[in-house]
């Protein structure tokens, strides 16, 4: 049976609700510890689970060892004293007690037990390398770490506890819908699932899932939208004598390019700005056209997506078709030009998700 809800990852900044400077430094400090404290741990659970199911690879041990991965309690030929799942988490709770909320380390070592799961056959035929977890890694809790969400008028803000930190939103010039699911969420009306907690370049990020229900629309599944996406025009759409021609080469590529050669003319002049802070203050300008360009290109391909699916909608069609994909992305590999310049994978992955929420079929071929 079809799912009636869909989930969704909104990014939003985070600052310590804290008054004093002193104050809100050690809040930090706990934080960056916690997110120490999972990357090391995240480390070690993927270590233990590689082991313990390579065990049987292991011919050189003597005669009699038993392999099978069971708590020794259900299963007389089983190798360990309790589950599976308890082995690694007891592991890094032994580790890290009192470092970390034990609620961190049980959302991660589910995370990561799931994840290599997944990934266990290519683990086994030797075609990936285990995942190894960087300094930065965006640490995991469910919504026992969440206490008192709610809208503060004075603080223009949504504040909560993070455990025990008083954290508020920075939502600034907000353009998406981060507000009105923040909102939802106080009301009862969307669920916030369990999410992670990012520390990037002195910045402080929640990255919530959000529950929703998807879009009800009265689609017909015989009724089929056929797509093609291109360089000449980013999506072409057609549904029966219906066609619609969305964005043009002109419009995205130009703007692009413009944007390229700017950076390119920053690059070249900032061997001659003014020194003092090193390479971040020389570079400060090709950052920004850097910026400039990943969110242009994200602005045109929401829009080019949320065109093609309220054409369909308007059609009541309940099947996308997209054509030819295969055959064009193996072009654009080829061509350095069209690789650079067109994003064919993030257009897909921005069609799927809306098609997904409006109720769309998308098949690719």
């Amino acid at each position: 049976m079809e799912q009636s809800t869909l989930k969704l990852t909104r990014k939003i900044q985070l600052l310590v609700d804290l008054p004093t400077k002193e104050e809100r430094q050690e809040a930090l400090d706990t934080l960056y510890q916690w997110q120490n404290r999972s990357f090391k741990a995240a480390n070690l659970i993927v270590t233990h689970l590689y082991v313990q199911e390579m065990i049987q690879e292991f011919f050189y041990l003597s005669e009699g060892i038993k392999y099978k991965l069971m708590d020794e309690k259900k299963d007389e030929e089983g190798i360990l004293n309790r589950s599976r799942i308890n082995s690694t988490y007891r592991v890094i709770s032994d580790r890290f007690k009192g470092e970390i909320p034990t609620n961190i380390l049980g959302n991660l070592n589910h995370n990561l037990m799931r994840t290599f799961n997944k990934k266990k056959p290519e683990y086994w035929r030797g075609e990936r390398s285990l995942t190894n977890s960087r300094r930065d890694i965006a640490f995991p809790f469910d919504m026992e770490g969440v206490k008192g969400l709610a809208y503060d008028e004075d603080k223009k803000a949504f504040c909560f506890r993070f455990f025990s930190i008083p954290l508020k939103t920075y939502l600034g010039k907000d353009y998406s819908d981060k507000r009105r699911l923040l909102e939802r969420v106080i009301t009862g009306e969307t669920k916030l699932c369990a999410s992670h907690i990012q520390l990037k370049e002195g910045k402080t990020f929640l990255l919530a899932v959000f529950e929703i229900e998807k879009e009800k629309h009265l689609l017909k599944p015989e009724v089929i939208a056929e797509a093609s996406l291109s360089l000449e025009y980013p999506i072409v759409v057609k549904i029966g004598k219906a066609k619609l021609n969305i964005g043009t080469r002109e419009e995205f590529l130009y703007r692009r390019l413009a944007i390229q050669a700017a950076r390119k003319r920053a690059q070249e002049g900032a061997s001659y700005c003014k020194s003092g802070k090193g390479r971040k203050r020389k570079t400060k300008a090709v950052q920004r056209f850097h910026e400039l360009e990943k969110n242009y290109v994200n602005s045109r391909l929401h829009l080019y997506s949320r065109k093609l699916i309220d054409f369909c909608v308007k059609y009541q069609a309940g099947t996308l078709v997209l054509l030819n994909q295969e055959d064009k992305i193996g072009i654009a590999k080829e061509e350095e030009f069209v690789l650079r310049n067109w994003s064919y994978f993030e257009l897909m992955t921005k069609i799927k998700y809306k098609a997904e929420k409006a109720g769309l079929e998308l098949i690719t071929g």
